[in-house]
């Protein structure tokens, strides 16, 4: 088992050095699949050598070996993140096909999470390959049809129902991707998920405002925390649910 997950966990820094790839181009309007990588700054374009997740960061001292332009340390984060997503999630469902769709759906949240923090943004593009995901998501058994479109419905209208009492304040990417979300884990964890996301931001909503990092009308990106709900949903949320029917229902 230990040998498997951390076989997984190096799949997920090489899907993690594509997903630096998306994060870059797609909010830019350039094709993530036509074009060699290169560096932001010189243009040069970069060896195979130089694309190693993690260790190339490492051997260039995080500059450009052309230039010497500072690498972003985004770049080995977003791999180690999903690495450790990717070794989260293999170590909750086990070699299932349940598994290839939520390494599918976190790959879609790391780079919405990370594209939301740079550019304020939730790409309709990314929203929709996720949406297409998700749309086969109960061919693996896992969620029955009626409890994906349920969970699509009810976390995308929560958020809805926020941005509108918002008045902008809550974007309408959070709420599609918040509703990508419902259709892959179904109700009600999808609920769950939106609920997780909701608590999470708030809380560091309210830390920024009172260390004088953020004012009342200052964006904030939502994408990442409902990235991080739907991460601690799939790995905890049925125990949630299991606690709350048990003691309240």
């Amino acid at each position: 088992m230990i040998v498997a997950t951390g076989l997984v966990a190096v799949f997920g820094l090489i899907i993690g050095s594509f997903l630096n790839v998306v994060i870059h181009r797609l909010p830019r309007g350039e094709s993530v699949v036509r074009g060699r990588s290169h560096c932001p700054a010189c243009g040069r374009t970069l060896a195979w050598y130089d694309l190693v997740p993690v260790v190339s960061y490492l051997a260039l001292r995080g500059r450009c070996r052309s230039c010497g332009a500072p690498i972003s340390p985004r770049y080995p984060l977003v791999e180690l993140l999903t690495g450790a997503v990717f070794a989260a999630l293999f170590y909750r469902f086990g070699p299932t096909p349940v598994l290839i769709k939520y390494l599918f759906l976190a790959s879609i949240l790391v780079a919405a999470a990370f594209i939301d923090l740079e550019h304020y943004i939730i790409p309709n593009r990314l929203v929709l390959v996720g949406a297409g995901g998700g749309l086969l998501s109960p061919l693996l058994q896992d969620v029955s049809v009626w409890s994906a479109l349920s969970g699509m419905a009810v976390a995308g209208g929560v958020l809805l129902l926020l941005a509108l009492v918002s008045k902008g304040g809550m974007g309408l990417g959070d709420v599609k991707l918040a509703a990508v979300v419902g259709l892959f884990l179904g109700w009600p964890l999808g609920l769950v998920a939106v609920f997780f996301a909701a608590c999470l931001g708030g809380a560091f909503g309210i830390l920024l405002l009172v260390f004088g990092i953020k004012r009342r009308k200052d964006p904030i990106p939502f994408g990442p925390f409902i990235a991080l709900g739907t991460v601690v949903t799939l790995l905890w949320g049925k125990q949630v649910v299991f606690w709350y029917t048990k003691n309240f229902w």
